[in-house]
């Protein structure tokens, strides 16, 4: 009799679990932004939020925790119940260069659960409207006439901003001052009142500064132009093809994650980037969506690796 009625609480209990899988979600999901309020991967994840709350029924809460490249936020998520209730947004910096840099991480690649690729961004060189320098290849001058002297902001180091200033100044060759931040916000707000040379950004951020004419765009590191900044060249047209530094935002659950609640998150970001609300607001923000094949978990498990690749051999260079 015993053995029946465990049997019968184990089948009662799998039933409750297998419902409650089925049922997913049935309260509000929280997703972690490991950087301050207004930078790209925040602004990113708010979009995505809004409208994969719109297909889920249930609310997206997005929870900014910045500090140590995005790299504390994502400890935490990694540390987080394998439930489907706590998510996070990473990219180039937090989920590949990190590892890199902050040989100490408490976490691993293998730690997270890859939901899908959410957005691609495109990276801006962008320097002070009073600056001395008109181009690329004019401030690039600048920078090896004065050594150094020159400075540009990013949101910390690790972040992708501090990838892309990594990228430019390897590509081009010169001794520049990074300034970290502890956001990519404060950074454009430094630029703005003067008080740094430039920021590397993408244009999710910068691109309304741009238009506005309170900072300078020097050029875009893709392969084309974006169409909300159509004046400002590639790094190719200003005379700097090996400035390519394209970034990306997916989203990631921790390890153990149960395979139907991954499958039906990534359901939900397939159906909000195809939404016309969040292609029509990424074009404002000059981000562009993944295609077909890029949305799936399993691209992002292959695309992190290749990332790790990538910027250690990138950061191993002085």
């Amino acid at each position: 009799m015993k053995r029946f009625v465990a049997m019968l609480i184990g089948l009662l209990a799998g039933a409750v679990a297998a419902h409650a899988q089925d049922a997913y979600p049935v309260r509000p999901i929280t997703m972690i932004v490991p950087f301050a309020a207004g930078g790209t991967s925040d602004v990113i994840a708010r979009v995505v939020a809004e409208e994969m709350s719109r297909v889920l029924g249930q609310r997206i809460v997005t929870e900014n925790a910045g500090g140590a490249g995005g790299t504390l936020a994502l400890a935490r998520a990694a540390r987080a119940e394998p439930d489907g209730y706590t998510i996070a947004i990473g990219n180039t910096g937090t989920n590949a260069a990190a590892y890199t840099i902050y040989p100490e991480l408490k976490y691993t690649p293998d730690a997270f659960a890859p939901i899908g690729l959410v957005a691609k961004t495109s990276p801006l060189l962008a320097i002070k409207k009073a600056h001395p320098a008109q181009t690329l290849a004019e401030f690039i001058a600048y920078a090896r006439a004065n050594p150094g002297r020159a400075t540009l902001g990013h949101a910390g180091v690790g972040s992708s901003n501090y990838l892309i200033c990594r990228s430019f100044v390897h590509a081009a060759k010169i001794e520049v001052t990074l300034v970290s931040y502890r956001g990519a916000a404060l950074a454009l707000y430094d630029l703005i009142a003067g008080q740094i040379d430039g920021v590397c950004d993408a244009a999710t951020s910068l691109a309304p500064n741009v238009q506005s004419g309170e900072v300078r765009a020097l050029a875009v590191a893709a392969p084309a132009r974006l169409a909300s900044l159509p004046d400002v060249p590639t790094s190719a047209e200003a005379g700097l093809p090996d400035f390519q530094a394209q970034g990306w935002n997916a989203l990631f659950a921790p390890k153990g994650t149960p395979e139907a609640v991954i499958q039906r998150l990534n359901a939900a970001i397939r159906e909000a980037v195809a939404s016309e609300a969040l292609r029509k607001r990424f074009a404002e923000l000059a981000s562009t969506t993944p295609g077909p094949d890029e949305l799936s978990p399993g691209f992002v498990a292959q695309l992190v690796p290749a990332e790790i690749a990538k910027y250690r051999q990138l950061l191993a260079t002085p």
